[in-house]
């Protein structure tokens, strides 16, 4: 846990800088599409914002979504891995369309009031255990698509959240297992309509975080073996230019092993699941007056090492 004074210096530094990541081959898998293809493909994104490749070129035999390829387990990522090795083409960024990494995920679990700095800024306890919901599969998007501001409701919100994507199946994990059942992360956007939440359908968040578009997911599925320490990194919300969230992922109450643990108490976890693990402070509903999204506003969430995922509200 950060000093206040810490704190404050840290965020100050986040909001002076833009983060600009370099380049590197780390794995950073993608579904993607391009005018001379037909349908989804499977890629290497080459580098954090660079082009891609195509991984089906590459190899046909592999399947062109990536729950089958993680489903496919190792044979599969060691084919992307001689792929990222090889020196292949790469796709241009701007002649191919990205998609979500993950699409029709048996489950996406969310995690509610999980960063020590977000309970402080609602003035609420820390939980002492972790706060679960869900949003539908249907309401992914891909990292450039458009957030559609839904006609019931008036009170649309920002969330920048790390996601897990789970790799394997399991039930009943052990915290010190976990980050086996683990693929890699991603950046999400737990995009909530607060009126739906907080005040309508009896108080279950279900129908406030799960209209269609509210998780909008990418650039890439960067894998754990990439990732240096998923809890030490800067994560960042913009809208319009405006830092409104910036924090690191070391606030985080219960750290990904907890949460696959938790999680798999109750359910089992099948690859390409998805576990976004809560938001910092800076969210719209807690502000002074309130702030909700409108139509044209610019949403930038952004996680160091991950990428940065650009939505327009519509």
């Amino acid at each position: 846990m950060l000093f206040p004074a810490r704190r404050r210096l840290l965020t100050t530094l986040l909001q002076a800088q833009r983060w600009p990541f370099q380049p590197s081959r780390d794995m950073r898998l993608v579904q993607f599409q391009a005018p001379h293809l037909t349908g989804p493909h499977l890629g290497l994104e080459s580098g954090n914002g660079g082009g891609v490749i195509n991984l089906n070129a590459f190899d046909p035999t592999l399947p062109k979504t990536m729950v089958e390829f993680l489903e496919q387990g190792e044979s599969t990522l060691s084919v992307a891995r001689r792929a990222l090795a090889a020196q292949l083409p790469v796709l241009p960024r701007s002649e191919v369309t990205f998609l979500a990494p993950v699409t029709r995920p048996d489950k996406v679990v969310c995690v509610g009031m999980n960063y020590v700095d977000h309970c402080k800024e609602q003035n609420v306890p820390v939980p002492k255990e972790p706060i679960i919901f869900s949003k539908f599969a249907s309401s992914i998007v891909g990292p450039y698509d458009e957030i559609i501001l839904p006609p019931k409701s008036q009170e649309v919100d920002w969330e920048v959240e790390l996601a897990v994507v789970i790799g394997k199946k399991g039930k009943h994990i052990k915290a010190t297992d976990a980050m086996a059942y683990v693929a890699g992360f991603t950046v999400a956007h737990d995009v909530s309509a607060r009126d739906w939440q907080m005040r309508r359908n009896g108080r279950q968040w279900l129908l406030g975080k799960t209209f269609d578009t509210f998780c909008p997911l990418g650039p890439a599925l960067v894998t754990k073996d990439s990732v240096a320490d998923p809890h030490n990194l800067k994560i960042c919300c913009r809208v319009n230019g405006e830092v409104v969230q910036s924090s690191t992922t070391n606030q985080m109450v219960f750290k990904t092993e907890e949460l696959i643990a938790w999680v798999s108490q109750f359910v089992t976890l099948y690859p390409g699941d998805i576990i976004l693990t809560g938001t910092p402070p800076g969210v719209g509903v807690f502000r002074k007056p309130p702030v909700f999204l409108k139509k044209g506003d610019e949403v930038q969430c952004e996680i160091e090492e991950l990428g940065v995922i650009i939505n327009k509200v519509v």
